[in-house]
C-alpha cells in the first residue's frame, strides 16, 4: 500500500519546512523521471519508519520552479535534509534506503557534521 506523501512548493515552503517543529526531508523530483521513481517507495517506506521524528514530502520541479533554483538543485532525484528550516545535508541521484537512513539517523543524533553525501 502507498503511502502519500505531502507535496512542498514554492507556496508552502515556509510553513511545511522552515516552520516546521520536526525535520524535514524534501524530495526534488520530477514525474518523468526514472530514478525519481526508483526512490519513490522507499521514501514511503521511510516516512513509515520515520514519520514521528521527521517530515518527508515532494517537490515536485515542474510545478514549483522557485525552490530548485534557490537550493541549486542540478540533477533529480535530490534529497535535501532541513532542520529549524536550515540546510544541513543533500543527497544528489537515487541511492538506497541505507545512505538515506544514514542521513536520518545522524540528524537524529545532533550530530551536524557534514555528510560525505553532500554534492555541491
Amino acid at each position: 500500500m502507498s503511502q502519500e506523501l505531502p507535496e512542498i512548493g514554492d507556496k508552502n515552503f515556509e510553513e511545511m519546512v522552515v516552520k516546521s517543529e520536526k525535520p524535514v526531508l524534501v524530495d526534488f523530483w520530477a514525474p518523468w523521471c526514472g530514478p525519481c521513481k526508483t526512490i519513490g517507495p522507499i521514501l514511503e517506506e521511510l516516512a513509515k519508519k520515520y514519520g514521528d521524528s521527521f517530515v518527508i514530502g515532494k517537490c515536485n520541479i515542474d510545478n514549483n520552479p522557485d525552490l530548485p533554483l534557490k537550493y541549486g538543485v542540478k540533477s533529480i532525484p535530490t534529497l535535501m535534509f532541513f532542520d529549524g528550516g536550515e540546510l544541513v545535508d543533500r543527497i544528489t541521484g537515487a541511492v538506497g534506503q541505507s545512505e538515506i537512513e544514514a542521513v536520518l539517523d545522524k540528524m537524529l543524533s545532533g550530530e551536524k557534521l557534514v555528510s560525505p553525501l553532500i554534492v555541491h
